[in-house]
């Protein structure tokens, strides 16, 4: 398994928005490789927001962006294939987990946004919530039905931290997942509820990463997401970092994009120099 850590970057929305460039800059010099987009496409238009990327020496790992689907799909791919994005990550409501034929529904609409990537030569990423691990229809659950349905076009973005609140066990549904996952969402905290749990950095809360992050998968990224703290939000995300980065969560070798691209020589160096403070060569 490779494995390079990035932000998603709802957590400094709000600190983006406000300063794109210098938000980019912070995270890059805490240690992150890469990031996925989040509001910023809207706001500052993808020309900016690549050429800020570019700039902070970071790697655009996926966009989260409506699929590609319906009326508004060819607008949307145009926006992200100038952003520069391969990924484009989103999910389905969760009143389309209420049965399985709303499911089958929902993956239709999924399905066909797989299919106009592709001819972009793009992809889609499905990122869980709760519902698609807490519901259960004849002994098997949500999630399992929207995978068999699944375009095999389409990856996964796993969140472990939802996938825990909706019952499953992040590590065994990792192991499951094998090739099929490409990013994981890394949050920490008490895990009982979707709209009111506060966030700690990461391995400051109940989780087992170590276990977690251990499953075997393809390549992928570790893209930590903080959505609601009661600390600053860059202390928190450099908590996080030397706690993955500690415990040998990120490796060269996927570190520079979705697909397997050798990172440039000054990135590997800052990372190399990273794994130097933690005691690990």
């Amino acid at each position: 398994m490779t494995a390079g850590i990035g932000v998603m970057m709802y957590t400094v929305l709000d600190q983006a928005r406000a300063d794109l460039e210098g938000t980019l800059a912070r995270l890059a010099a805490i240690g992150y490789l890469g990031i996925e987009t989040y509001g910023l496409v809207e706001h500052f238009g993808p020309a900016r927001v690549r050429d800020a990327i570019a700039t902070a020496g970071l790697t655009l790992t996926s966009a989260h962006a409506p699929f590609p689907a319906g009326p508004d799909a060819e607008k949307i791919l145009d926006r992200y294939e100038e952003l520069g994005a391969e990924v484009l990550v989103w999910s389905m409501e969760r009143e389309e987990f209420d049965s399985p034929e709303a499911i089958r529904r929902g993956v239709e609409r999924v399905n066909e946004a797989a299919e106009r990537a592709a001819a972009r030569g793009m992809r889609v990423a499905y990122h869980n919530h709760f519902a698609e691990f807490s519901q259960v229809f004849g002994g098997q659950r949500a999630y399992d039905l929207l995978l068999d349905l699944l375009d095999d076009r389409a990856v996964v973005e796993l969140d472990a931290y939802w996938a825990r609140l909706g019952g499953a066990d992040p590590a065994e549904v990792l192991a499951r997942l094998g090739n099929r996952v490409r990013f994981v969402h890394v949050k920490d905290g008490p895990a009982v509820s979707y709209e009111q749990d506060v966030m700690v950095p990461i391995g400051e809360g109940p989780i087992d990463w170590a276990r977690t992050l251990a499953a075997p998968s393809g390549p992928r990224w570790h893209i930590v997401e903080l959505e609601r703290l009661h600390i600053d939000t860059f202390e928190a995300l450099r908590r996080s970092y030397d706690h993955l980065v500690g415990r040998g969560c990120q490796l060269i070798g996927m570190i520079s994009g979705p697909a397997d691209v050798p990172a440039s020589n000054d990135r590997i160096t800052g990372f190399r120099r990273s794994m130097a403070r933690h005691g690990q060569t």
